[in-house]
């Protein structure tokens, strides 16, 4: 966000004023008569000159409160950064007829050189390379050209024409100066190259405060008797429009964008807003007593918590963004996707619809027209897996076979399980897809996959049904032997092995019965190499006339069922 600091010369304090509302959002405590203030290139620090008190407070523009008081010289009056923030200069009265100019180094806050320019400095601009300070002299009537690298005066520049320069200004080219000369009532335009004066344009009467546009192709000069701004083209150095302020307008600024001044107007202890499209005052702001000095802090906004801080990949929540500056945001986003309805609650708070995302961390950022804030993290939840389809749906009860699972979310997955068994193994090919071995069961299941994120829901489209394996019955051939003319019963050994012929297994422990036409002769379970034998009586006549026996599996869950004859043969002898 942006703030406006002004500083309330007999208020003893500075008003901080918010662009986007144009009302006092803090007042600010500082030394006794404060007139200039600056605003560091970083916006974290604003430099208020405390011309009674002879010091300089510095504002943690975070927080708005003062942190450090810089002992200078006597008198401080106007105050202006280096491009690169290293150090500020701070003009002030040095001896009678004597200005100076303390240089002061930001990093410690002390002051490190003082140079002797022109008497009474009121405005200084530090050109965009920053190799080059000029100071507005007012009572010596010139100005003052400082060597930074050197901290020594290289050229004074002055003309009977250009008396009493109360602000000074330097284009974004760094190729022009403009001073607003109060007791003329005009500005000089100084050729920075050679550092003359090549014209000076009438404005209002007593012109003081004056700042350039960030194109370029405008200045804004404060009237101050004539509580008038005038409006200079610079591409002809001409006064394009005159616009009606309050009383005593003495400090001009123009924001970053150029599409908003403001004026301070000492008089009237209020700023007012211009829109510079229009030349029209849009908003009158009240503030302290005498307000003098104007700065612009373009603070970027910072993010400080996320409530919440993951949710699903869908999005659609809201979000609550806690920080500091973020009113004005335009925008909040996901790494590179862009958030909905952003709503900008106050300074400290931000809403927002989350939107949709990839699971994983991504980064969330508030940008306001100050710039985007540093990263804060938010994470996309990794869902629940889903299954959507399996292939084949069904296999046989004894196991080991390859199912793929079809489904969403899959990567990771820990668990597999047929109803309640787990997979005799899987493998994860991609997040839609797995390939695992069915492990033994009966009946009709659900298959499952769990991962990090929980366990995928039952559905028709996870169903997997075991078949029984099928089963071979083999009855062995008898021969029986009797003497003529045969006993009216005989006594049969019979016997039938049964195999698994999906595992190629014998299978024991299953009940085999044995039957001669229609009547059974008894009943064997196999053993352990899935053989049953027993021994039955069956009628002589029966036993003749059927010539066979047959052996039946009457099947269970996991082996279908299976039967096979023989062959019974009777020998008389």
């Amino acid at each position: 966000m942006s703030l406006i600091y002004v500083a309330d010369l007999r208020g003893n304090a500075v008003s901080v004023i918010d662009p986007t509302t144009d009302t006092v959002v803090s007042t600010i405590p500082v030394g006794r008569f404060p007139e200039g203030v600056a605003v560091s290139p970083d916006g974290a620090h604003a430099y208020v000159t405390n011309d009674a008190d002879s010091t300089v407070s510095v504002i943690d523009t975070a927080t708005n409160t003062v942190t450090a008081l810089i002992p200078v010289g006597r008198f401080p009056n106007p105050v202006a950064f280096a491009p690169n923030g290293a150090h500020a200069y701070v003009g002030r009265f040095v001896s009678p007829g004597i200005g100076g100019v303390d240089v002061i180094d930001t990093a410690t806050n002390t002051v490190t050189a003082t140079v002797q320019v022109g008497n009474q400095p009121f405005g200084i601009a530090v050109t965009p390379d920053g190799t080059h300070a000029y100071v507005a002299c007012f009572v010596g009537s010139s100005v003052s050209v400082i060597d930074t690298a050197t901290n020594t005066v290289t050229a004074t520049i002055s003309s009977p024409s250009a008396r009493t320069p109360a602000g000074i200004t330097i284009a974004p080219d760094g190729a022009h100066a403009y001073t607003a000369n109060f007791n003329s009532n005009n500005v000089s335009v100084i050729d920075t190259a050679t550092n003359t004066i090549t014209t000076t344009i009438p404005v209002g009467s007593g012109p003081e405060g004056i700042a350039i546009s960030p194109d370029g192709t405008h200045v804004y000069v404060a009237d101050a008797n004539a509580n008038t701004v005038s409006v200079i083209d610079t591409a002809t150095n001409t006064v394009t429009a005159t616009i009606a302020v309050g009383a005593g307008p003495v400090g001009v600024l123009v924001d970053p964008a150029g599409t908003t001044a403001y004026v301070s107007n000492s008089g009237a202890n209020t700023v007012s807003v211009i829109d510079t499209a229009t030349n029209t005052v849009t908003a009158t702001v009240p503030v302290g007593n005498t307000p003098f000095g104007l700065a612009e802090a373009t603070v970027p906004p910072a993010v400080t918590a996320l409530d919440p801080t993951h949710g699903p990949e869908a999005g659609g929540g809201t979000i609550t963004i806690s920080g500091t500056h973020l009113s004005g945001a335009q925008a909040v986003d996901f790494d590179a996707t862009p958030a909905t309805d952003v709503t900008v609650v106050n300074d400290f708070t931000v809403t927002a619809t989350i939107p949709a995302h990839t699971d994983g961390t991504v980064d969330v950022t508030v940008t306001t027209p100050a710039g985007t804030s540093p990263t804060d993290q938010y994470t996309y939840d990794e869902p629940a897996p889903t299954v959507t389809a399996l292939n084949p749906t069904h296999g046989f009860a004894s196991g080991g076979t390859s199912v793929t699972i079809i489904g969403t979310d899959l990567l990771g997955a820990t668990a597999v399980t047929f109803g309640t068994t787990p997979a005799t193994s899987f493998t994860v090919n991609d997040d839609t897809s797995i390939t695992a071995t069915a492990p033994a069961g009966t009946g009709t299941v659900d298959v499952t996959v769990t991962t990090p994120a929980g366990t995928s829901a039952t559905s028709p489209a996870d169903l997997y049904t075991y078949d029984p394996d099928t089963t071979n019955l083999t009855a062995h051939p008898i021969v029986a032997s009797v003497t003529p003319p045969g006993p009216p019963d005989i006594f049969l050994d019979l016997s039938a092995t049964l195999t698994d012929t999906v595992t190629g297994q014998p299978v024991p422990g299953q009940t085999i019965t044995f039957t001669v036409l229609t009547r059974t002769v008894c009943t064997a379970v196999t053993d352990s190499t899935g053989t049953a034998t027993c021994h039955g009586r069956v009628a002589f006549v029966e036993a003749v006339r059927a010539r066979q026996y047959t052996a039946t599996f009457a099947g269970t869950p996991t082996l279908a069922p299976a039967t096979d004859t023989a062959p019974l043969i009777v020998i008389h002898h």
